[in-house]
């Protein structure tokens, strides 16, 4: 792919990418997920504005990311051809989080995409969670996701227009047992997105929330899973409702970030207020 997000068929037509000439701020951006939103975006001739805390986690029992992590995406993108500022910090810190935005959008010129993505989860039965791991779930789902739209969306204001992703579960969408705090994080989420549709709009901004089901990331895997099984274990009459209509056990992170770029491009222009929910169905059950 060329420099400026576009490429040339067999028959020499020239065919832009799906988000040429955009600029996507992604919180949570050293692996999992939101790495792969910021190559697929990449992929499609976004530049990118990747931003994590790259250190430990509050509260979380999995790996947490590193600085390596963060420069790896670094490489990914620039590997695709497309610019790419990042930012180690912690999404709670509004300040810090703002200042680095300003910085990344007068190097790259405009911010139209802003997602979401940065979040933990700590599953126990409720009886088992401390107030600790619910203030800290909140503080990063919530607080962080706010955090994220007040730094970005004001970018997105002053070049006409733009979208907000907010990244939600299918926990935001129905009950997801062992998973108190992280629920309720992913609920509030989902009206978050809907009361800054309504205010944005008149902006040409939109934002939607995203509801992925469980997806292979190291937030998913290890301790994590080990957790819900013991919880599991305490009451199998709810193992169902982890359940995907499709039969797969676990998604990837790829198609996720499919999801995004759908909602970052023109394509969904006029889809605001909703969610999407790459969830293989598990929200039916």
């Amino acid at each position: 792919m060329s420099g400026d997000g576009a490429s040339t068929g067999t028959g020499g037509t020239v065919h832009r990418g799906r988000v040429a000439g955009k600029v996507a701020l992604v919180t949570g951006a050293a692996r999992g997920m939101g790495r792969a939103h910021c190559v697929r975006l990449a992929r499609e001739g976004a530049d990118v504005i990747a931003v994590d805390v790259a250190g430990p986690l509050p509260s979380v029992r999995y790996e947490h990311a590193g600085p390596e992590d963060l420069a790896e995406t670094v490489r990914l993108v620039e590997e695709q051809g497309r610019r790419i500022v990042s930012a180690q910090l912690d999404v709670r810190d509004l300040d810090t989080l703002r200042a680095a935005v300003e910085g990344a959008v007068e190097q790259l010129g405009r911010l139209d995409v802003v997602v979401a993505n940065a979040g933990i989860c700590v599953p126990a039965p409720w009886d088992e969670v401390d107030p600790q791991v619910f203030a800290d779930t909140l503080s990063v789902n919530v607080t962080g996701v706010w955090n994220t739209v007040m730094a970005g969306a004001p970018h997105l204001v002053a070049a006409g227009g733009g979208s907000v992703v907010l990244v939600s579960s299918a926990a935001g969408m129905k009950v997801q047992p062992f998973m108190v705090p992280y629920t309720t994080s992913k609920w509030a989420v989902r009206g978050m997105a809907k009361a800054f549709a309504v205010e944005l709009g008149r902006h040409h901004v939109r934002v939607n929330s995203l509801h992925p089901t469980g997806v292979e990331t190291p937030m998913g895997t290890g301790d994590m899973s080990t957790s819900i099984g013991a919880a599991i274990a305490r009451d199998q009459r709810l193992a169902p409702m982890f359940t995907n209509l499709i039969p797969v056990a676990v998604t990837q992170p790829e198609d996720v970030a499919d999801s995004v770029l759908f909602l970052a491009s023109d394509e969904s222009r006029y889809v605001t207020g909703h969610e999407i929910a790459p969830d293989a169905g598990v929200t039916e059950f």
